[in-house]
């Protein structure tokens, strides 16, 4: 007897063939049979008519932070609303474990750390997870059998670091024997299950200190003992960020890039891989790294996002423009000061020389203010000027844009939310996106999902993505989306019998309207532990959501089921070749 089964679905099964219509049955978490529409009699416990509806495999988004928000939000929302059904978290060099069991003020230096450098709420870190682990197979086991969606995680170099060395952490080379226990500590996270090691060397990566974060002190020689510690187990990856992914390497970036992959002989993803026809130079660039790894006998994937994602600014709390050179004291002063300084027309004059200079590098196109949009305010002075762009308002006020976005902000209490408007829209962007995507070392994803909660909303990138496929742009068939967002990611992590609707196969699946599979816009809502903000946006024609056979979601909303499992690398990821 099957599970359930749908009938009559137009099945795009994740491989990039063509769509063809046929009734699926699920058994035990498994797709169990597939066949012509009408031909599948066997008793089910429950079925549906999907006509006119696309049944494609679950979503994998290989760039989360879900690390913390599971524990108080099992369904890793609003991701799997977007049909997201397995999650890559641990990125960027940092994780919620190891904790040294002797040191509890460890947890606390890393609650501030992700607050800071991942955006997440410090309440919501501190009232919403249980913090009841010290080994990172604790914190794997504190989440299995409570999740909604699959979920694998990297251990974080800076995890490692600060376990081993203490303070000295920040600042310090290990010793010989500190360097052996790290090499250790990865060793017991792996077999713990792992899925790799992640790591920054970013310079906009800072803890709760304003230090630079950990691993940012580490040298090429200590990466690489790591890496080759990642290719003694079956099943793992390397992640890592450097200064250089911003905009372009540098030659050093891409030989160490280079050099750990080919130590590891595992792939190395890094995020994200920003695509504008104004910059022609840039794509090049950074996927030579790609060129250079796979003639080294290693691989190096980039990944990049398909729809734009904007990330808003403010001028009350920390955020990018933060770290424009010169900008950051005077928007870490208290708000009244602060108010005052930027008030002062010498000392905006000041901070936009800064902003264009040389020394601020990609940061320099966040201060084109009169390109900004007004989002939420909170006065009455500002009412009617949500939506708005800063340099229309500007020119009725008779005002410089920073002048006038600084007014607006000041009679918020400097609460205003603002939102840059992107300048690689343009159809150029678009086609060299269209065309770098097909490059065999591009992957789809990028989201941060988890982080940055009240600053970006970029989870929806597939619904969205497919929306743009279907009735949009069209730049790729829906077949080769799916294929994309599926079989593709599934495939750089190694996932056994995921990704792909085959017999056999586990059975995550979307069920969608291709007429209306699409995003809502990023709204602001209050729904973390403390009241804490978010950006979320709803799910348009996703009709439902299934993680190894149990339904999840259900016209937009959970189903309360949670029937996802924490991945382990070797049982439930195979090793993928560098070749």
């Amino acid at each position: 007897m099957l599970d359930h089964l749908i009938r009559y679905a137009t099945v795009v099964d994740g491989t990039g063939a063509g769509a063809y219509p046929a009734d699926v049955g699920l058994r035990n978490g498994r797709i169990a049979v597939i066949g012509p529409p009408g031909t599948v009699t066997e008793e089910a416990g429950t079925e549906e008519d999907a006509t006119g509806l696309v049944l494609a495999p679950g979503f994998v988004d290989p760039h989360t932070h879900y690390d913390a928000q599971l524990f108080w939000d099992p369904y890793a929302t609003p991701s799997l609303n977007h049909g997201v059904t397995t999650v890559a978290g641990g990125n960027c060099g940092f994780t919620l474990a190891p904790l040294h069991p002797a040191r509890p003020a460890d947890a606390d230096y890393t609650r501030r750390m992700m607050a800071r450098v991942e955006g997440m709420s410090l309440v919501a870190l501190e009232e919403g997870a249980p913090w009841n682990w010290h080994t990172f197979g604790e914190y794997l086991e504190a989440l299995d059998g409570r999740i909604a969606v699959n979920a694998g995680f990297m251990v974080g170099h800076c995890a490692l670091r600060r376990h081993v060395m203490g303070e000295d952490a920040i600042g310090g080379r290990p010793t010989a024997e500190q360097l052996t226990a790290m090499v250790d500590l990865l060793h017991d996270a792996l077999r713990a299950g792992a899925w790799g090691l992640s790591t920054t060397q970013s310079s906009t990566h800072s803890d709760g200190d304003g230090q630079p974060v950990a691993s940012r002190h580490a040298r090429p020689d200590e990466l690489l003992a790591l890496s080759r510690a990642v290719g003694e187990h079956e099943g793992t990856q390397l992640e890592a960020i450097v200064a250089g992914c911003l905009d372009r390497f540098s030659d050093e970036e891409i030989d160490l890039f280079v050099a750990m992959t080919a130590a590891a002989g595992r792939p190395l993803n890094w995020n994200v891989l920003t695509i504008d026809a104004a910059v022609p130079d840039r794509v090049p660039r950074q996927l030579l790294a790609s060129e250079r790894a796979r003639a080294a006998g290693g691989r190096i994937i980039a990944l990049t996002m398909p729809i734009m994602t904007p990330m808003n600014m403010s001028l009350g709390t920390f955020c990018a423009l933060n770290l424009i050179p010169g900008w950051g004291e005077v928007l870490a002063l208290p708000v009244p000061e602060r108010i005052a300084r930027l008030r002062d027309p010498a000392v905006r004059a000041e901070l936009l020389r800064r902003a264009d200079s040389k020394e601020a590098g990609v940061f320099r196109r966040l201060a084109d203010f009169a390109r900004y949009v007004i989002g939420d305010t909170y006065s009455t002075e500002n009412e009617g000027l949500t939506g708005r762009v800063v340099g229309e308002i500007a020119a009725e006020r008779g005002q410089d844009p920073f002048h006038c976005l600084v007014e607006i902000c000041a009679h918020d209490g400097l609460r205003t939310v603002l939102w840059p408007m992107p300048r690689d829209n343009d159809p150029a962007s678009w086609e060299l996106r269209r065309t770098t995507w097909e490059h065999e070392d591009v992957l789809l994803g990028g989201s941060d999902a988890g982080a940055h909660l009240d600053r970006m909303c970029g989870a929806p990138y597939t619904t969205r993505f497919l929306g743009d496929c279907l009735r949009g742009r069209k730049l790729v068939p829906l077949e080769t989306a799916v294929r994309m967002l599926t079989d593709d990611p599934a495939r750089l992590f190694g996932l056994r019998e995921r990704g792909r609707i085959t017999e056999g196969y586990h059975a995550d699946l979307v069920l969608f309207d291709p007429e209306r599979i699409d995003a809502g816009p990023a709204q602001l809502v209050h729904d973390l532990p403390g009241d804490s903000p978010r950006l979320d946006a709803k799910a348009i024609g996703v009709v439902s959501v299934r993680v190894n056979g149990v339904e999840t979601i259900r016209d937009d909303r959970v189903t309360g089921a949670v029937p996802g499992i924490v991945l382990r690398s070797g049982r439930d990821t195979k090793t993928v070749s560098t070749r």
